[in-house]
């Protein structure tokens, strides 16, 4: 009766179209799903990326680029539909559309992720002023979530955004880098009591564009001891 009740009173609505999704069990319109591009081979082997050549092993934006992540994974392309999705589970409160998002990561990497064997999940962090704002960091929902369904723990304040930046969309690939220097620092209290020494770490985000973003958190981690730093996102762009 009472989930009878919840049901009537918080119904599952589909995070593309935004209608209540049926049949209940489901988690997205069967419609809507379809709409959706999930990234499949050929892939960059460092970012997920789409490549048009299998015999390539790496995007063009990775052959020019230093990374210091070891790889991740992104479920689908950054298109106008997952762009409209994200807006709405970033900006107007609509956090159930992670229980489709974490679903939809678990069945295609969780695998590869418990493969990894990362000691922790670490959110990208996101700056006071827009938790304050928002009231939630949506990279913390997704780790939290995967987190549970993998048995992974999470440590959502390693890393702390002390710096409040542009919008990373607004600029260029330099003006990007320059834009994240200094705007992680890595918290020592988060791991003054963690059971064992940190030495593999997956970032969570929903986006990756230039990888601007997880290449400053991976340095500020490898600065404090880490040895390798894979990552996991919703989704990438895929003109870069």
């Amino acid at each position: 009766m009472l989930q009878a009740i919840l049901d009537m009173l918080y119904p599952v609505r589909c995070p593309v179209c935004g209608d209540v999704v049926t049949p209940k069990d489901m988690k997205i319109c069967s419609p809507c799903e379809k709409k959706l591009q999930v990234i499949v081979e050929p892939r960059c082997k460092r970012c997920s990326k789409p490549i048009d050549e299998e015999q390539r092993e790496f995007c063009s934006d990775c052959e020019r680029k230093d990374y210091h992540f070891d790889f991740g994974y992104s479920l689908w392309i950054y298109d106008p539909v997952m762009r409209k999705s994200i807006s709405e589970f970033k900006y107007h409160y609509k956090k159930e559309f992670a229980r489709y998002y974490i679903e939809k990561i678990v069945q295609n990497y969780g695998n590869a992720i418990v493969k990894l064997a990362p000691d922790a999940l670490v959110p990208v962090p996101i700056h006071k002023s827009k938790y304050r704002e928002r009231g939630y960091n949506q990279a913390e929902i997704l780790a939290y979530g995967i987190g549970k369904e993998l048995n992974i723990p999470v440590l959502p304040n390693l890393l702390i955004r002390n710096k409040k930046t542009l919008p990373q969309k607004q600029l260029s690939d330099k003006e990007r880098l320059k834009n994240l220097q200094e705007a992680f620092i890595f918290n020592e209290t988060a791991v003054c009591n963690y059971p064992r020494r940190l030495k593999r770490l997956l970032l969570v985000d929903d986006i990756y564009t230039t990888g601007s973003t997880i290449e400053a958190c991976t340095n500020v981690l490898m600065r404090h001891g880490m040895e390798h730093i894979y990552f996991i996102t919703l989704c990438i762009g895929k003109g870069f």
